[in-house]
């Protein structure tokens, strides 16, 4: 087919410069805003007490042994992040209620039941059978938070394609996350102060109200709004062309790659403040300096929320989140340069830094959803949900270890809990926390220079949307190529995606006369993939000593990778049906090689 752009297309796009892109749907009233960012707040106070007191509400005061908790909490944070592309694909899916509210009423009642179970366990349990109730409330509350959660991300993304109202919209969407997170921090310490309640008890108090107010505020979500016309009617994909897709749209993996980078150490200041406030700072109330460091942080990400949406709104979302990576970097590396009694500046840093926290909460996302757009010029599908579900499952992966390591580290150094730290477990301790993650963060700032969706490149990609709903061949605003309507390729698009499913090898395979390559090539990558999770589950087994002791990194590691394995065998079995289909019928080979050709430089 030519790729000349017909005079009507040419006609559209010159009038496309003069008309915004966006409706008055795109306009986000108060109530919406408010009704969309309420389930942040439980969902961000859910997970800290599950981040900061789990660990030690568990060992102390619920008796369970270190090693149990340990490979439980890396079991289930790998099924949680394994999770994601399954309720991702799923929730881009139409029912008959939509694709986005069903899942969110269904899942978050059983998402609230299970972080209850999980701060309220029986009373009388062995250490072995409150053990297993760890472990199994935490895998359930893993898989319900993402069930739910993936669709209420995506909803975000559908509600507004203003480029500057979806900065708002997550903006609050994060203030009330922020909000959500202080309330949980000053809640166990509040109960037991002023209620007189045991630890026990408070959390089970904090179990009931934070699950109740999860339920309560995505209920309000389904009551209240409405997921976009047109949105849900799309045709929905198959899941491994899915993938194969999402990972040639450029900007996508620019902002993968950022997220990646700067999650490998995203854990280390929450885990090591505590170490930082105690040996290097020295203060006499290490616990009271510790609550009012974590509270500057929140309260000043809290308070400089709404610049960051004015600055995005003056800049464009880039300039700014690439103005909040300065903030991070250099206040978190001025802490490297503390010692004992050096409280003011720290709390002057960390503020720095914090100020800083809310703008990475709310542009990443907003940014998300000009991605999927760009998405949607290419494939005529809306995936609001199998992206994000990307987007969540490789950072967590990533940032796992990064919890477990930097203590390993510093227990192969000499670090004695409670005691006086050498000079070497010192300077350890300042470098992994305060230079390690402004390295890797310097990292992504580079990284993220490259993103090239701005404000005017979106309303660009929009137009040409729009025109393609209407036959016509338009412009790439970021490559420059043309780019046909999905309905008039050359290779049409079941074809195309059903191609999809295969590599450019298996393929060019294929041309050759293999026809059954892509079965074989499954089946092989399959049972490596399950190979390599059994070798790793069995090897972290054999390096646990005592299930009394935390087991160290090395165990923690070998699980995430198990996982992650057990997730590569899932993705080349569900191509088998498409491969063996491809064995079957003779597909036309000037078919595959134009779907070869189209894809030959992405």
């Amino acid at each position: 087919m030519s790729h000349a752009i017909p005079t009507r297309q040419a006609d559209a796009q010159e009038n496309g410069h003069r008309a915004s892109p966006y409706s008055d749907m795109d306009r986000v009233s108060l109530r919406s805003l408010v009704v969309y960012g309420a389930p942040s707040f439980a969902g961000a106070a859910m997970l800290v007490p599950i981040l900061i007191h789990m660990p030690k509400f568990y060992s102390d005061v619920i008796l369970v042994p270190l090693g149990y908790l340990a490979l439980a909490i890396a079991i289930a944070r790998a099924i949680d992040a394994l999770a994601d592309p399954f309720f991702g694909w799923l929730t881009d899916h139409r029912t008959r209620f939509g694709r986005r509210l069903p899942y969110i009423a269904l899942w978050s009642p059983l998402c609230a039941l299970a972080f209850w179970g999980l701060f309220d366990p029986p009373r009388g349990l062995s250490p072995q059978a409150a053990a297993v109730w760890f472990g199994t409330m935490f895998v359930l509350y893993s898989i319900f938070h993402t069930a739910y959660a993936l669709p209420y991300w995506a909803l975000g993304a559908e509600l507004t394609l203003d480029y500057h109202e979806r900065s708002k919209l997550f903006g609050v969407r994060e203030g009330f996350s922020i909000l959500g997170t202080i309330c949980a921090s000053a809640a166990p310490g509040l109960l037991v102060a002023y209620f007189h309640v045991d630890e026990r008890q408070a959390f089970a108090w904090i179990g009931l109200v934070f699950g109740a107010a999860l339920v309560l505020t995505c209920y309000g979500v389904v009551a209240f709004l409405r997921e976009r016309p047109g949105f849900a009617e799309r045709t929905s994909n198959p899941f491994a062309p899915g993938v194969r897709r999402a990972l040639r749209n450029r900007p996508f993996r620019i902002l993968l790659a950022t997220y990646v980078v700067s999650s490998i150490t995203g854990a280390i200041p929450g885990t090591l403040m505590p170490y930082y406030n105690a040996y290097v700072l020295q203060p006499e109330n290490a616990a009271g300096w510790l609550s009012i460091l974590l509270g500057v942080y929140f309260s000043a990400a809290f308070v400089c929320l709404p610049g960051w949406v004015m600055l995005a709104r003056r800049v464009g979302k880039k300039k700014a989140w690439l103005a909040s990576f300065f903030l991070g970097i250099s206040g978190g590396a001025g802490l490297f340069f503390l010692g004992p009694g050096d409280l003011a500046p720290a709390a002057c840093l960390i503020a720095w830094a914090g100020a800083s926290f809310g703008a990475g909460l709310f542009l990443g996302p907003a940014m998300q959803a000009d991605v999927i757009d760009y998405d949607e010029l290419h494939t005529g599908r809306r995936r609001e949900a199998q992206y994000s579900a990307f987007w969540g499952m490789l950072p967590k992966l990533v940032a796992i270890p990064s919890a477990a390591v930097p203590i390993a580290i510093l227990g192969s150094i000499g670090y004695v809990p409670n005691q006086p730290q050498t000079p070497e477990v010192v300077f350890a301790i300042k470098a992994i926390f305060a230079l390690t993650p402004a390295a890797f963060a310097l990292l992504a700032f580079f990284i993220a220079l490259r993103f090239p969706i701005s404000e005017q490149v979106h309303r660009e990609i929009l137009k040409g949307i729009a025109c393609h709903r209407e036959g016509f061949v338009v412009i790439d605003p970021i490559t420059g190529r043309t780019v046909p309507p999905p309905q008039n390729r050359e290779v049409d698009e079941e074809t195309g995606w059903f191609l999809d499913h295969f590599s450019a090898r298996e393929l060019k395979h294929y041309l050759k006369g293999a026809s059954r390559a892509a079965v074989k090539s499954a089946w092989r990558s399959a049972l490596a993939a399950f190979s390599g999770a059994v070798a790793s589950l069995v090897f972290a087994f054999t390096q646990v000593r005592s299930f009394e002791v935390d087991p160290g990194a090395l165990p923690v590691l070998l699980v995430v990778t198990s996982g992650f394995c057990v997730a590569l065998a899932g993705f080349h079995l569900s191509r088998l049906p498409a491969a063996r289909e491809l064995a079957r019928n003779s597909t036309p080979a000037h078919i595959i090689e134009a779907h070869l050709r189209a894809h030959q430089d992405t």
